[in-house]
């Protein structure tokens, strides 16, 4: 959808860009990282450790995965910080973003046990590029990186909306996007409905960047509605990360003949963990300038071209329709939280 080599060096630029280790403030706040027994989410939920965050929920599929990193965390916050009087407490709940029930149990928790919630980084995702992986009847990253991850999105809303204003402060959502919507054909967008051509068969390969290019296109149209819904702007700001590339383990399924490439690229450009959960940091603490933007290699940055254009934003509003009518079906009353 974009020209590769227009895009090869927009990628060159932003990952060649230098990123500040985070030093924003997080005393007294709740935050809640998915995917965070390992990779991007680990590093941020350590760094929302260390910055003074009263409260870290680390959201794992796996919970023993979760408890080592748990552990992890608070080795290093100790060694790092010895004699600090505020340690934070960090716990490990359990979410499956393949399963909807998982997702509204964790949503019900999280409305039943924290007092608030300043920041969702809404961090986990698949990818697969062979073999059509089924979940909750759509294919699994669709299921994981956009329906799911909306649906705690918008459960968590009412919420966050609540510690906005009881204790007079911004909350924020960041969805982690990817490089990878510029690359995607996004052949579905002609469909009569977008999100049917997502049950068995159709661009199996392209599916990733197809999802992370939903993810950007759903925040600004969520952005937008949140807006709409209140004379003075959202308490809450959304907004979309990309990381750049990171040596994770997200591109362990690709195909056997991909890999030397994709090894090879790691190896000249890749950032290290820690240096990518900068990036997710940094959108996090994005502030009013990042609502409803796309937060490139800490930056606030232009995504696509197709993500700025007429059609674009006409896919935009289908996407949102689409995607709000299957939420509804999921949890009923799920869209209060978007108008307050």
């Amino acid at each position: 959808m974009a020209s590769l080599l227009a895009v090869g060096w927009h990628f060159l630029q932003r990952q060649l860009r230098s990123l500040p280790v985070p030093t924003t403030s997080y005393a007294g706040c709740i935050v809640i990282v998915t995917g965070a027994n390992g990779g991007l989410g680990l590093e941020a939920a350590r760094h929302l450790a260390r910055l003074g965050a009263a409260r870290v929920i680390l959201a794992c599929r796996r919970t023993d995965a979760g408890e080592a990193a748990k552990a992890d965390i608070e080795k290093s916050i100790t060694t790092t910080h010895a004699g600090r009087s505020a340690v934070p407490v960090i716990e490990v709940w359990p979410l499956d973003l393949c399963s909807f029930d998982s997702v509204r149990a964790f949503c019900r928790r999280a409305e039943r046990e924290l007092e608030r919630l300043d920041v969702l980084l809404a961090n986990a995702a698949v990818l697969h590029t062979e073999g059509f992986r089924m979940a909750e009847g759509y294919e699994m990253q669709v299921t994981t990186n956009v329906i799911s991850t909306f649906l705690m999105v918008l459960m968590l809303l009412p919420l966050m909306r609540r510690t906005a204003a009881r204790w007079n402060v911004e909350t924020t959502v960041t969805v982690v996007a990817s490089e990878a919507h510029f690359f995607t054909r996004f052949v579905e967008k002609d469909q009569p409905r977008i999100f049917e051509c997502f049950r068995p068969g159709g661009a199996e390969y392209d599916r990733y960047g197809t999802t992370k290019l939903l993810d950007i296109l759903i925040v600004q149209e969520l952005a937008e509605r949140l807006d709409a819904s209140s004379a003075t702007g959202s308490p809450v700001v959304v907004n979309t990360a990309n990381p750049g590339l990171c040596k994770s383990s997200l591109f362990r399924d690709l195909p056997w003949y991909a890999q030397p490439f994709v090894a090879s690229t790691m190896l000249l450009l890749g950032r290290t963990l820690e240096e990518g959960s900068r990036a997710l940091m940094a959108a996090a603490a994005g502030g009013r300038e990042s609502h409803g933007k796309y937060v490139d290699s800490g930056k606030v940055d232009n995504p696509s071209p197709f993500v700025l254009s007429e059609e674009g934003k006409a896919v935009q509003k289908r996407a949102w329709d689409e995607l709000m009518g299957i939420l509804e079906d999921i949890e009923p009353g799920v869209l209060s939280g978007v108008f307050g």
